[in-house]
């Protein structure tokens, strides 16, 4: 048993004190930087498939303002596991990247509901989230830059929030086309939070919480690939051609 123990040890800290931030083992570091920087490109071509499969310039728009939040999200977390990896003497940097890690996740939610409440019909009060949803994510940063690090729960309590309270919004739609996978990729976000959690408690917890994060993101993107831009038919590929 002790000898199992120490094996872990090699590719797991010991767990973080209150309101102190882990630290990751070399293996760990390599893990988070990974998973994260190999997505940097399918989120682009993402991005620019759903930008040649826009109709008009809302579409477009929302393809954008989807695309960034998308790519933000890995390209944020990839530089900042990278600079924590090589152990920058310029603690700034790392401090700095690290709250915009955290505040892209906030964008991050945002940008994921902007194609449902733009590209949907949305009721006289539904539509009002269309701009709230970024009120939260403003929220979201006021509250990373005065308390980051602070309180870890109260930070998890405003993900959680900021990813349910719009659901409801879109739930409510008349065109119900999407809500399975909406549901089942908030779920795999959801059994993710428990990895995002177990930083030395399980080996490569933040590695396996970025795995459930990028299948959540495909599931999602597929949604909204499928139910809110249209695929152009194979004669219209040939005439392109």
């Amino acid at each position: 048993m002790m000898r199992k123990v120490n094996s872990y040890q090699r590719f797991m800290n010991t767990r973080a004190l209150a309101n102190c931030r882990y630290q990751p083992t070399c293996y760990e570091h390599a893990a988070n930087f990974y998973t994260h920087a190999l997505l940097i490109v399918p989120a682009f071509v993402g991005m620019t498939l759903l930008h040649v499969l826009s109709d008009n310039s809302w579409e477009r728009i929302t393809a954008w303002v989807y695309g960034v939040g998308l790519c933000g999200l890995f390209v944020v977390s990839t530089v900042f596991h990278i600079i924590t990896w090589k152990k920058s003497h310029m603690r700034s940097v790392e401090q700095c990247f690290h709250m915009c890690d955290r505040v892209v996740i906030y964008v991050f939610i945002a940008a994921s509901y902007t194609p449902w409440l733009n590209l949907r019909e949305l009721g006289p009060l539904a539509a009002h989230m269309r701009w709230f949803v970024w009120l939260m994510a403003a929220a979201g940063t006021i509250y990373v830059f005065i308390y980051h690090e602070r309180y870890k729960l109260v930070e998890l309590a405003f993900y959680l929030t900021m990813g349910f309270f719009p659901a409801s919004v879109v739930t409510s739609m008349s065109n119900t086309d999407g809500l399975h996978e909406l549901a089942y990729g908030g779920l795999i976000y959801c059994l993710g939070v428990f990895f995002f959690k177990s930083d030395g408690v399980i080996p490569f917890a933040h590695a396996i919480w970025h795995v459930f994060v990028a299948l959540a993101a495909a599931v999602h993107y597929y949604a909204i690939w499928k139910y809110l831009y249209k695929t152009p038919s194979a004669e219209s590929l040939l005439h392109s051609l």
